[in-house]
Formats: C-alpha cells, structure tokens, sequence
C-alpha cells in the first residue's frame, strides 16, 4: 500500500495508537546495550513517530518505506526537532545500499501484514538477515489469524472531528487469513469537504508459519509475546510480537 492521498491524515487517524508502547518494546528487547552504541532500522516507518521516538531517545534511526509521502511526513517531523534521521525510499522486499549493519531492524504497527504471500515475507527476513550484525535482532509484530478471520471481518469504525470524517470498513480477503479495509474520509478545507477513497488489503499467517520462514532465513526465535503484555500468545490474542536474533554468519 502506497498511502497517497491517506499520507496528509494518517497521524490524525492514528493519534491514539500507542506509538510509546512499541517504543518500550523496542528498548526492553535493546536494554544490553548503551543506546549511543545501537543501531536501528525503522522498517516500514510511515510518517516517522516511532523513528522520532527512537531518535529522540539516543538511539542511531534509520527509517524505510515505500511511500513517498509518507516519508515527506516524516522527514518534517525530523527536521522540525532537529533530528538527524536518514530516510529512504524502499520496499521491504527489496533493500540495499545501507553501508554499516544495523543492531536491530524493527516492522512495527503491524506493516509486515501488508505482504502479500510468504514469498514476500520471506524475501522480507533474508534482506533484514543481511542488514543485521551477527547477533542483531529482528523486532516485529503482526495481527494474529483470530483478529483476521473474526474481530475484522464485518466490523465498522466511525470518527469525526472539526476537520475529518473517517468511515471504516472490513470485509473477508480472498486469501486466507487476509482482510479488506475500505476506508472513506472527508477532509474539511475552507469551508468545503474533500472525499478521498482508499482499499488497503492485510493478510497474516499462522505462527508456525513465521517461525518457518524466520528459520529458514537465519534466525533463531527469541521471545513471541501477545499483546504488548510480555506474555504469550492465547486463543483470543490479537496482535503477536517476534524477537528473532541472526544466528552468527558461518564464514
């Protein structure tokens, strides 16, 4: 998903996601280390409020993604603080040019479930493999098959403000575990509002499948925790977290 027209009101509509919760994560699992020694790769970074966190906080942001847009959000978020962050334009699937190894790669806010097939997953893990130290991590998280295949599908949110009007709609993918969010906002502009349309598509796999996948890429599993609760995963869990460490490169 490109976000185009979706850029100019995405922090609007995510003004309460919890942005410091992933950033607690993402220390916890780095706490071994002074944060002036780390190295991090915001993948998938959208308009920039986790690599601004993190930035902030000490730590060396590099932020990637795919959208231009989104990425003119972020870069004003840096400058307007006076961080140094680099950010790039690129596909997960398809990463290069970095020169230094990163500490760890995080894929937060459930962006890896904007791949389309395990293909693209795993296309994803072997480029984040060979971007980490030996010994990196790699920090993500994703909706759990429960949340795909029941809490979206047929569920409707509804907000508005002053200045935005947001419908919300999610309907059953073709693919298995996958979901469709229509999403329709009128956005107020002297007076007039403007409508804009936007169709983004999520799938997500079975746990076993992103162990395989990591596995098969390099990785040792860490830790896979539920719900920013440090605990495991149960039936009803919505959104699963994954440390995976690079295994050391055999030369």
């Amino acid at each position: 998903m490109i976000y185009k027209g979706f850029s100019g009101i995405y922090d609007s509509l995510m003004a309460h996601a919890p942005y410091d919760q992933w950033v607690e994560w993402i220390e916890n699992a780095l706490s071994e280390k002074r944060k002036e020694d780390i190295r991090i790769l915001d993948l998938a970074c959208g308009t920039g409020e986790i690599s601004v966190r993190l930035a902030e906080k000490g730590y060396d942001v590099t932020g990637v993604d795919i959208s231009e847009d989104m990425l003119s959000q972020a870069q004003q978020k840096a400058a307007d603080r006076r961080l140094e962050i680099q950010f790039l334009q690129q596909d997960m699937r398809e990463l290069g040019g970095f020169g230094r190894a990163f500490d760890a790669v995080v894929i937060c806010c459930d962006s890896l479930n904007y791949l389309p097939d395990e293909k693209g997953v795993f296309a994803t893990f072997k480029n984040v493999f060979s971007l980490l130290k030996d010994g990196g991590l790699l920090l993500f998280d994703v909706h759990s098959v429960y949340k795909m295949d029941v809490v979206f599908p047929g569920s409707t949110y509804a907000d508005q403000d002053e200045a935005i009007s947001v419908i919300w709609q999610s309907y059953a993918g073709e693919e298995a575990h996958s979901v469709i969010h229509d999403l329709t906002f009128f956005v107020e502009s002297g007076g007039v509002y403007e409508r804009f349309d936007e169709s983004h598509e999520q799938r997500t796999f079975e746990t076993e499948v992103y162990i395989r996948l990591l596995e098969k890429a390099g990785f040792d599993i860490q830790k896979i925790t539920a719900d920013f609760s440090g605990l495991e995963p149960e039936a009803d869990t919505e959104r699963h977290f994954y440390i995976a460490k690079k295994a050391k490169t055999i030369v």
